[in-house]
């Protein structure tokens, strides 16, 4: 029996599939083979100059400060946090519930976002700043940039007006006044889910020892 038109035009179109993903792959290794040594070298140059950027400029930010949570115990310290750092979020706390809630989610996206300076002040003991800043409600965020208050978050109003506002939440208002770097995937999510990962590694390795 012939083979059916239809088999014969599934053979065509399978055909043609392959054959322009062999050109498109001949034009990937030809763009490769145009590359001599002193092209790959030059860009892994490149590559290696920003990696060491990047790792000077992590190693500046431990150094002050950034990666942790800490608290400014005397006005006259925030200036010089403000000035030593692009970004700064700054909790004006008191100690109540709602300020310590606060300080829970702060100091987490402190370790998610070594590239902002997380810290907290005492607004009762801070009466010049409270003034100037026009501090009221407690917990207020300022969020500043380039040693200028450029926003605030006050109380939770914008967290869905209630203390069970996620981490991710009070992230995403941070971006949103640029005050982190936010690629648009959470940065927490990211880090739960390498845990949740590495749990599960481990959880397989323990029955692969139980079962032998």
């Amino acid at each position: 029996m012939d083979p059916s038109p239809i088999h014969h035009l599934i053979e065509s179109q399978v055909l043609t599939v392959a054959k322009t993903l062999e050109s498109q792959l001949d034009d990937e290794i030809a763009a490769l083979d145009r590359l001599d040594t002193d092209d790959i070298e030059a860009l892994r140059e490149r590559r290696l100059i920003q990696m060491k950027k990047a790792a000077e400029r992590r190693k500046h930010w431990v150094s002050i400060g950034h990666g942790e949570y800490g608290e400014i115990m005397a006005e006259k310290e925030f200036f010089g946090v403000v000035k030593g750092s692009e970004r700064v979020v700054c909790h004006f706390y008191r100690e109540n519930w709602p300020c310590k809630v606060m300080d829970k989610h702060l100091a987490i996206l402190a370790k998610q976002h070594i590239e902002t300076r997380f810290v907290k002040i005492d607004a009762e003991k801070s009466p010049f700043l409270a003034e100037k800043l026009k501090i009221v409600v407690l917990p207020t965020l300022a969020l500043i940039k380039n040693a200028k208050v450029e926003d605030y978050v006050v109380g939770f109003d914008e967290l869905g007006g209630t203390d069970e506002f996620s981490t991710e939440e009070l992230e995403e208002r941070l971006a949103k006044s640029q005050v982190i770097v936010f690629e648009g995937e959470s940065s927490v999510n990211n880090a739960s889910r390498a845990k949740a990962k590495t749990r599960s590694v481990r959880q397989s390795e323990e029955q692969s020892s139980d079962s032998d």
